[in-house]
């Protein structure tokens, strides 16, 4: 899942986003409306953390400019303020969610996810290709009733090739869903991981190359 959080205060912004990223999410900050906008104009994201009090562009206009683009990414609206009448504004803007700070982390975390469910074309509770079974909201993957013990990159690449139904997965969409914008594009970062993700699978293999195409589990 790729996530943009944008939020003024450099110190909460970071904090989220390393929360997020511990939970096995792809985070990109912004920590103004201009950066978020430019954020929004190179990469699609699932949920959109936006601070309505952003400084630049305000967190109106960009949440106004999310919903005109079309994209399907959903939006959860930080405030301080916390009325009725703040919360039905900014629902009116075409928020899809909305938490007022201070918030508790896990809350966050529930609510991304629940969007994020939402962005995405509509998946099973529970992701399987033959004998591999995905939990992502228990965040728990088995092969053959056997747990995997997976680090959040390896997780997130299971789950967009489970999530695929069978269509081959191209690196560059795996670098795209599941890290962000710090990868380098050029490095090895997503052999490696479909390699120890492989090693951790064990036999028989499960994830197979598609020659020009990327990695695939499930039916050709």
């Amino acid at each position: 899942m790729r996530i943009l959080v944008a939020e003024d205060f450099e110190v909460l912004a970071e904090a989220v986003a390393d929360g997020l990223r511990r939970e096995g999410m792809a985070v990109d900050v912004a920590l103004d409306g201009d950066d978020a906008v430019e954020h929004l104009t190179v990469n699609r994201y699932d949920v959109i953390v936006l601070d309505r009090d952003l400084p630049g562009i305000h967190g109106d206009e960009v949440c106004r400019q999310v919903v005109a683009a079309g994209t399907g990414s959903r939006v959860l609206m930080l405030t301080a303020a916390s009325t009725v009448r703040d919360r039905v504004e900014g629902l009116g803007l075409g928020a899809d969610d909305y938490l007022t700070k201070p918030f508790d982390f896990a809350e966050l975390v529930a609510r991304v996810r629940a969007l994020g469910r939402r962005s995405a074309p509509a998946t099973p509770p529970v992701l399987s290709g033959g004998d591999v079974v995905l939990d992502p909201a228990r965040r728990v993957a088995h092969r053959a009733g056997r747990r995997l013990e997976l680090s959040p990159k390896e997780f997130a690449v299971l789950e967009c090739l489970l999530a695929a139904g069978g269509r081959a997965v191209s690196a560059e969409e795996l670098l795209e869903r599941a890290w962000d914008e710090m990868a380098d594009p050029f490095t090895t970062t997503v052999k490696t991981t479909i390699r120890r993700l492989r090693g951790k699978l064990g036999d028989p293999p499960v994830i197979r190359t598609v020659p020009g195409g990327g990695y695939q589990i499930g039916a050709a």
